[in-house]
């Protein structure tokens, strides 16, 4: 499992070998510190895959919510708040390894890549699906203009994966005129499953399906957490050996801010697992974790992973 720290904006990772407990393999402290890879010195938002080559692909958020205090800025945002809003970065971190410890990264902005994208006011929450079809890496993420409604946006990626190919496209149309950001899509069977968090109401979790990967969602007025606070983040993963998936998401509107858990076999009805150390589900070293996302691998690379940071 890789997720962030609102208390130093950069990279944790912690394990599991039984898709329950997670010890985080540095003690709760940074494997990769945000000032060393992302242009506003911290990163948010990490999301892990497995590519077809093996490989592992990370995408991030570039963006240091606390900048000015840690005095990597004069100023709270990059730009003024009241015209681009809360936060309004511009582009992501992208990064790869072949063994979780070693990992080359790139830095990209929106509007550098492509014209016309000047009054971007965001681009937050990136994931990475790769296309069968095209054979191609796509990064969907949360985008807004200026201090508008955030939506859902998607871009391919190049082979290299250190740079947008094409030009964000609208992935998801809420039937609402509000904010809807976070999406996780897993492919399942023949369908794509889509989690995402719109803002109707106290923000949680909805999904929506579709038979292609870059549209035609099929919207679905169901919420799928289990909490009345606010909720972000989701990330759907399969126990090993089992027919059941784990939707895990943020609780930001928990103070502290903790992980909530649900089950399923057929993505229509859910079992509450609770929150970490609250039920099943185990954080044994760790606390306040920030969005995170999870990916399978092998004992070898857990046993190699571990290694390493007991070593260090």
């Amino acid at each position: 499992m890789v997720y962030f720290k609102d208390s130093d904006h950069s990279l944790h990772m912690a394990v599991s070998k039984d898709g329950y407990s997670f010890t985080d393999v540095n003690n709760g402290n940074p494997v990769i510190s945000g000032d060393t890879i992302a242009h506003q010195r911290g990163i948010r938002d990490p999301h892990i895959m497995r590519g077809p080559d093996d490989a592992f692909y990370m995408v991030m958020t570039d963006l240091h919510i606390y900048a000015k205090s840690e005095g990597y800025r004069d100023k709270e945002f990059e730009r003024p708040r009241e015209i681009y809003g809360w936060g309004n970065n511009r582009g992501f971190v992208l990064m790869r390894s072949t063994d979780l410890i070693n990992w080359s990264h790139t830095t990209i902005a929106i509007d550098e890549s492509f014209k016309n994208y000047e009054d971007i006011g965001c681009a937050w929450a990136p994931q990475t699906i790769y296309d069968e079809d095209r054979k191609q890496f796509m990064i969907y993420y949360s985008m807004r203009f200026k201090d508008g409604n955030t939506k859902l946006y998607y871009s391919y990626v190049n082979k290299d994966f250190t740079k947008l190919k094409s030009e964000p496209k609208l992935l998801f149309d809420y039937p609402k005129d509000i904010t809807y950001i976070d999406a996780d899509i897993t492919k399942i069977n023949n369908n794509y499953h889509m989690f995402y968090v719109p803002h109707d109401g106290t923000p949680g979790i909805k999904q929506a399906t579709s038979k292609k990967i870059n549209g035609s969602y099929i919207y679905d007025d169901n919420w799928y957490d289990s909490e009345d606070l606010k909720c972000e983040a989701p990330n759907i993963w399969k126990r090993i050996g089992e027919d059941k998936w784990v939707l895990m998401y943020d609780i930001y509107g928990l103070k502290p801010a903790n992980f909530g858990f649900r089950e399923t076999s057929d993505f229509k009805t859910f079992k509450d697992l609770g929150r970490f150390n609250e039920g099943p589900m185990k954080a044994t070293n760790f606390t306040v974790p920030k969005h995170g996302a999870v990916v399978h691998i092998t004992l070898e690379e857990l046993t190699q992973l571990e290694k390493y940071w007991i070593q260090k």
